[in-house]
C-alpha cells in the first residue's frame, strides 16, 4: 500500500513560531513552459515528498479506511480491537447524522478528543488531531481516489487529483488543471464532487477542512465553508443559509512582506511546509458560533504572530509596561481586522502569564457590530458590558479573560479607581482603530493606571509626522508613539492586488462654479452656503434619482440570506447637519413626482459633532448625545424618524436610548438591503461594513483619513457583479484623493485602487465583441463541445466587461450589441448552462461541466415580466397587419435570453394565445396567473394529499416574504398526518418530494403578480 518514500527532504523549516515565511525568493526553476495536469500532479507530490510527507497509494474506501485506524492507533500508542475500531468508527468518525458541519466540528473544536467505550465497558480518550504538539501529526499525501457511481450511494463516478491526509483523515484537497486553464474550473470541479460523491460512502472526504486549487501558474486555498456555501448557494438557496461565500472569497497565500506565492511548486513550498500547514489547520482556523469555517489569510496570521511575539518577549524581558512592549498593525479598512484581532486575544489568553485580554472599541462600536462579530467567532469567548459598573465586576473576575469594553467606559472606571488591585495584572489592551480619540487624556490615563502590560493598536490608516496635524496631545502625535513600533502592513494597494477588497471608480460630477473669495475664513463659509444653493441642491438631488440604478444596479436582483434584493445601496456624505437636513427636504420633494415603484427609500440620521469637518483629516465621531444638538436639528431630526417609522413600522425618537435603537435599526436595514440610501454627516463613514453597500455619494470636503474610511465604505466583497466600489463627488476631490491613496498606499496607488479609463475598459470590450460577432452568428446553435466552451469563455468576458462600463454614464450611448443580439447571445449561452445542469443527472462525462458561467452577470440584463407584458400589449394592437410574427418572435426571444422567465415560457405563450381582442393586458394577465397557479397547486396538494388551507397559508407567505421557508415548523403544517406505524424513512422522503414540488412551484409563478 505504501509507496516509495523518498530521503531528500527539502524542509522550508521544521519549528519555530513563524508559520508565514519572512521573504520568498521566486526560484528560476520554476518558470516552466506547458505542462499537462498530470505532470502538475506528479511534481506536486515530489515536491511534498521532499518536505517529508509520506506518500502512500491509497485508491479505494477500504483501503482509506485501513490506513486511517493505523495512524489513529499511532497518534494514540493504542491499539483497537476489531470489535472497538468498528464501533468507534461507525458511532464516531462516520456517524450517518453526522454533516460537514459536524465533522468540521468534531476537528475544530478545542477539544479534539472523542470518547471510545472499550469491550470492558471502560472507556478512553481518542484523540484525532494533537494541536498541542502539531509535529506529533502524521501526514500522507495520495492521488487519484477513485469512487465509481453507486459506490455507496455516489451519484457520479469520480477521481480526485491530490489529498493530503492528517493522521488519515483526508483534511486538506487539492485539485488541478492544466497551465492556462482558469483556477475557477478547479473550484468548479471541487463543487461538483461536493454534489456527486464526497458524501458516499462513509462519508470521509467530507472531513476535508481545507481546498487548493491550481492551474500551475496560479495557486488558491480556501475553506471547506466557501466550498460548502457556494454549493448552497448554487443549488437549493432557498432551503439553506445564504452566505457571500464563492470563488470571490478564495485566498492567495505570500509571504510576510505581501508578496503573492502563485507558482505551484512555490506554494507547495512555503504553504504545505509541514508546521505551516499543521499551524493553519489547528491555530489559523475559525470555527464560528453559526458553524462557518474561517480561514486565516496570511497577513492575519503574520500580524497575530508579531502580536504573539511581543507579549512573549516583553514578558521574559520584563518590559511590560513601556512602549517597546507594544505595536501596531496597519490593516486597510476591509481586509478583517476584528478577527485579526479575536485570534490574537484568543491567543494571547492561552500565555500562561496574562491575566486578561482588553479589547477597547469606539463607543458606537460595541453593541453593533465588534461584539456580534467576537461572538460570532466563539459564543460566550469576549464580555461585553453596558455599564462601567459591571466592567469593574468583569475586571475583578478571574473567570473573564477576554472583555470587549468602550475607551469612554475604560476611562471612566480608570478615574472612579485610581487604585486597584486589578492594574497590577498582566493585560493585554488592543485597541480597534486607534485613532485620535486614544492619544489625549484617555491614553495618558490608561498607560499611567495599568503597570504590566502589552498595548497594541489597529489600524487602517495610521497617523504619520508628515499627517500629524496639530490636534491631541503635543508629545504624542503618531500611531507609532503612541503604541510602539509598526508590527506588520497590509496596505490598500496590497488588498486590492490580492482581490480582498474591491478598487474604486470615481466619477466627479461638476455641478457648479464657484468664483473665487480672496478672505479665506469668508470663502469657507461663503462657499459652503453657495453650494446649498436651491439651484444645486436640485441638481444634485436630481443626478442622484436619475443615476441611482446605474450606479446601484438596481435592475438585478440577487439573492440576500432568504431574500432575492434589488442591486445595491448606498450613503449620501453632506458636509453638515443643515445640508443633510436640506438634502432630505429636497429628495422627499422630487420623488412626490415619481410612481411609488421608482421611489427610493431614504433615511437619515445625525447627531452632535463638535467639527463637522475633517480635522487633520480625521473624521469627528458622533455620539448619541442628542442633548448637544439645537432645538431646531432635534426636532428635524424627530420628523425625519417619524418618517421612518411610517416606513418600517417601528416606533423610534431622538430620546437618548431609543436613538441608540434607531441607529441600530438604520444598521441593520442598510445590511440586509431594505433602505436604498442613508443621508449622513459623519455617521457610518467609519466602522460602518455592509456589503451590499456599493455607492458613496460625496458633497463634502474629505481628504486623508477620512477620505480613504469614507470611501471603503463600499468596496466589501459580495458576489461577481459588486467589482468595484462607486465613488461620486460632487467636489472637486481628485487631488485629495491621489495625496490619500499615495499617503496610505505608494506613490503609484491610484493605478491600482481606481479602476483604469472608461475608454481603455471600452476598446477591450469592442474587440471581445467583435470576436464573438466574427465567430458566432446570433442565435445560431452551436455544436461540438469544444466551440461551445469557446462561445461560453467569450460571452462570459464580454458580461464580465459589460458589468463594469454599466456604470460609466458614457456607456449608455455607446453600447455595440443591439437588444436583439444580446437576446440572441444570451439565449445560446443559457442553453448551454442548461444542457450543463442536465449533464448532471446523465452517465456522460463533458468538458464543458466545469466551465465558468456568469450566471450573476446574465441577470444584470434580466427581462422583467413587465417588458414583456408591454410586448405584449403591442403584439395585440398590431396582430394581423403583417408584424405580428415579428412581434411574437421577439417575445419568445425575450423569454429564451432570461433566467428567471425561462421556466415560465408556457405559462407566457398561453396567455398570448388567450388574449381577447381589447381590454388590459395587465388585468387579463393577473387573472390568467391566478387561475394557472391555483390548478397548479391544487394538483400538487392533491397529488400528495396536503392540507389545501395550510398549503395556499403557506405559499402566500413565501410570496410575500420572497422566500420559500422550508425550516421550522411552517412545513410541517402542509404535511398530512404521520401515521405511527409509517417509517421515518417514507416520511422523510415525502417530505423531501413536498419541498421539491413547492419549491418548483415558488420559482414558477414567485414575481409574475403581486400578493397584497
Amino acid at each position: 500500500m505504501t509507496g516509495q518514500q523518498r530521503t531528500n527532504y527539502d524542509v522550508v523549516a521544521s519549528g519555530g513560531e513563524q508559520t508565514v515565511v519572512v521573504e520568498y525568493e521566486p526560484d528560476p526553476r520554476y518558470e516552466v513552459g506547458y505542462q499537462s495536469e498530470a505532470q502538475l500532479e506528479v511534481e506536486f507530490i515530489r515536491q511534498l515528498e521532499s518536505q517529508a510527507y509520506e506518500f502512500v497509494t491509497i485508491t479505494r474506501e477500504e483501503d482509506l479506511i485501513r490506513n486511517l485506524r493505523t495512524q489513529l492507533e499511532s497518534l494514540n500508542k493504542f491499539e483497537f480491537s476489531d470489535l472497538e475500531w468498528q464501533r468507534f468508527f461507525d458511532g464516531v468518525i462516520a456517524s450517518r447524522n453526522d454533516s460537514i458541519a459536524e465533522k468540521t466540528a468534531r476537528l475544530q473544536e478545542a477539544d479534539t478528543k472523542q470518547l471510545l467505550t472499550r469491550e470492558d465497558g471502560s472507556t478512553k480518550n481518542i484523540t484525532l488531531v494533537d494541536k498541542r504538539n502539531i509535529h506529533n501529526n502524521r501526514l500522507q499525501v495520495i492521488n487519484q481516489y477513485e469512487v465509481d457511481r453507486g459506490e455507496g450511494g455516489a451519484s457520479f463516478s469520480n477521481r480526485y487529483d491530490v489529498t493530503v491526509l492528517v493522521n488519515g483523515l483526508p483534511m486538506v484537497h487539492i485539485e488541478l488543471k492544466r497551465r492556462g486553464v482558469p483556477i475557477r474550473e478547479a473550484f468548479n470541479q471541487i463543487d461538483r464532487y461536493q454534489r456527486d460523491s464526497f458524501w458516499a460512502g462513509s462519508g470521509l472526504f467530507e472531513y476535508v477542512q481545507l481546498f487548493v486549487i491550481s492551474n500551475g501558474t496560479q495557486t488558491k486555498y480556501y475553506s471547506n465553508t466557501t466550498r460548502r456555501q457556494h454549493v448552497a448557494d448554487q443549488h437549493g438557496s432557498r432551503r439553506t443559509q445564504k452566505t457571500s461565500n464563492s470563488f470571490e472569497f478564495t485566498s492567495w497565500w505570500a509571504d510576510a512582506q505581501n508578496q503573492p506565492i502563485l507558482d505551484l511548486k512555490a506554494f507547495a513550498k512555503t504553504f504545505f511546509a509541514k508546521h505551516t500547514l499543521l499551524n493553519v489547520l489547528t491555530r489559523y482556523c475559525v470555527w464560528t458560533s453559526d458553524r462557518l469555517l474561517l480561514v486565516m489569510r496570511p497577513y492575519q496570521i503574520v500580524a497575530t504572530e508579531k502580536i504573539l511575539q511581543k507579549v512573549e518577549i516583553s514578558t521574559n524581558y520584563k518590559t511590560l509596561g513601556t512602549r517597546e512592549a507594544g505595536g501596531y498593525v496597519w490593516h486597510t479598512t476591509g481586509s478583517g481586522k476584528t478577527l485579526t484581532s479575536f485570534k490574537a486575544a484568543q491567543l494571547a489568553t492561552r500565555n500562561p502569564s496574562v491575566d486578561k485580554v482588553l479589547f477597547v472599541v469606539d463607543r458606537k462600536d460595541l453593541d453593533y457590530q465588534t461584539m456580534k462579530e467576537y461572538d460570532r467567532f466563539e459564543k460566550g469567548a469576549a464580555n461585553s458590558n453596558t455599564s462601567t459598573a459591571l466592567l469593574k465586576k468583569q475586571l475583578e473576575d478571574p473567570s473573564k479573560k477576554i472583555i470587549i469594553t468602550t475607551i469612554q467606559k475604560l476611562s471612566t472606571f480608570i478615574a472612579a479607581n485610581t487604585k486597584h488591585d486589578v492594574y497590577s495584572q498582566h493585560f493585554v489592551l488592543i485597541f480597534d482603530e486607534c485613532h485620535r480619540s486614544q492619544f489625549g487624556e484617555m491614553h495618558t490615563a490608561i498607560t499611567k493606571a495599568f503597570k504590566r502590560y502589552n498595548l497594541f493598536g489597529f489600524t487602517g490608516t495610521p497617523i504619520f509626522a508628515e499627517n500629524a496635524g496639530s490636534g491631541g496631545n503635543p508629545h504624542l502625535k503618531t500611531t507609532e508613539q503612541a503604541f510602539g513600533e509598526k508590527l506588520h502592513t497590509y496596505t490598500i494597494v496590497d488588498a486590492i492586488t490580492d482581490k480582498n477588497v474591491l478598487p474604486f471608480r470615481i466619477d466627479y460630477i461638476n455641478t457648479v462654479k464657484l468664483g473665487a473669495v480672496d478672505d479665506k475664513q469668508v470663502s469657507a463659509i461663503d462657499t459652503e452656503n453657495a453650494l446649498l444653493s436651491p439651484a444645486r441642491v436640485s441638481q444634485v438631488t436630481k443626478y442622484i434619482l436619475d443615476h441611482f440604478d446605474q450606479k446601484t444596479k438596481r435592475s438585478e436582483s440577487y439573492a440576500l440570506g432568504e431574500r432575492r434584493v434589488r442591486g445595491f445601496n448606498s450613503i449620501f456624505a453632506t458636509a453638515s447637519i443643515t445640508a443633510a437636513r436640506t438634502y432630505y427636504e429636497e429628495f422627499k420633494k422630487q420623488q412626490e413626482a415619481l410612481v411609488p415603484d421608482q421611489r427610493l427609500k431614504v433615511a437619515t440620521i445625525f447627531s452632535y459633532a463638535a467639527n463637522p469637518e475633517p480635522i487633520d483629516g480625521m473624521l469627528d465621531e458622533e455620539g448619541f448625545e442628542t442633548d448637544a444638538m439645537s432645538g431646531d436639528d432635534r426636532t428635524f431630526l424627530e420628523s425625519a424618524i417619524v418618517d421612518y417609522n411610517q416606513m418600517f413600522g417601528t416606533s423610534y425618537d431622538t430620546s437618548s436610548d431609543s436613538f441608540q435603537n434607531y441607529y441600530k435599526d438604520l444598521s441593520h436595514r442598510m445590511k440586509t438591503r431594505e433602505l436604498d440610501m442613508v443621508i449622513v454627516v459623519n455617521m457610518f463613514l467609519t466602522g460602518f461594513d455592509a456589503t451590499t453597500l456599493n455607492t458613496l455619494w460625496v458633497d463634502k470636503n474629505l481628504r486623508s483619513h477620512g477620505l480613504i474610511q469614507a470611501y471603503s465604505r463600499t468596496n466589501r466583497i459580495l458576489n461577481s457583479v459588486k467589482t468595484y466600489g462607486n465613488i461620486v463627488n460632487f467636489r472637486d476631490l481628485e487631488e485629495a484623493t491621489n495625496d490619500a491613496l499615495a499617503l496610505f498606499g505608494n506613490k503609484d496607488a491610484a493605478g491600482i485602487v481606481l479602476l483604469k479609463p472608461y475608454r481603455e475598459y471600452y476598446s477591450e470590450y469592442a474587440k471581445k465583441v467583435g470576436e464573438l460577432l466574427a465567430e458566432y452568428q446570433p442565435g445560431e446553435l452551436i455544436t461540438g463541445e469544444e466551440d461551445q466552451v469557446a462561445f461560453v469563455k467569450l460571452y462570459g468576458e464580454t458580461l464580465r466587461l459589460r458589468n463594469i462600463l454599466t456604470s460609466f454614464d458614457a456607456f449608455v450611448n455607446d453600447e455595440i450589441l443591439s437588444d436583439r443580439d444580446q437576446q440572441d447571445y444570451q439565449s445560446t449561452y443559457l442553453d448551454l448552462y442548461n444542457e450543463r445542469k442536465r449533464a448532471e443527472t446523465s452517465e456522460k462525462e463533458s468538458i464543458i461541466e466545469d466551465v465558468v458561467f456568469e450566471i450573476e452577470l446574465i441577470k444584470q440584463v434580466e427581462i422583467t415580466v413587465d417588458y414583456i407584458l408591454l410586448l405584449v400589449q403591442k403584439y395585440r394592437q398590431e396582430r394581423g397587419d403583417g408584424n405580428d410574427v415579428e412581434l411574437l418572435a421577439g417575445i419568445r426571444r425575450a423569454v429564451d435570453s432570461s433566467p428567471s422567465l425561462r421556466n415560465k415560457k408556457d405559462l407566457i405563450e398561453n396567455f398570448v394565445d388567450s388574449l381577447s381582442v381589447d381590454g388590459s393586458v395587465e388585468e387579463e394577465w393577473h387573472t390568467y396567473v391566478a387561475e394557472q397557479q391555483e390548478r397548479e397547486l391544487s394538483q400538487i396538494v392533491s397529488a400528495e394529499n396536503l392540507k389545501p388551507e395550510a398549503t395556499e397559508k403557506f405559499i402566500d407567505d413565501s410570496f410575500r416574504s420572497g422566500a420559500l421557508r422550508t425550516t421550522g415548523t411552517a412545513i410541517t403544517k402542509v404535511l398530512p398526518p404521520v401515521s405511527r406505524f409509517s417509517k421515518d424513512k417514507n416520511h422523510s422522503e415525502k417530505k423531501n418530494r413536498v419541498i421539491q414540488k413547492l419549491d418548483d412551484f415558488f420559482e414558477r409563478f414567485f414575481g409574475l403578480i403581486s400578493k397584497e
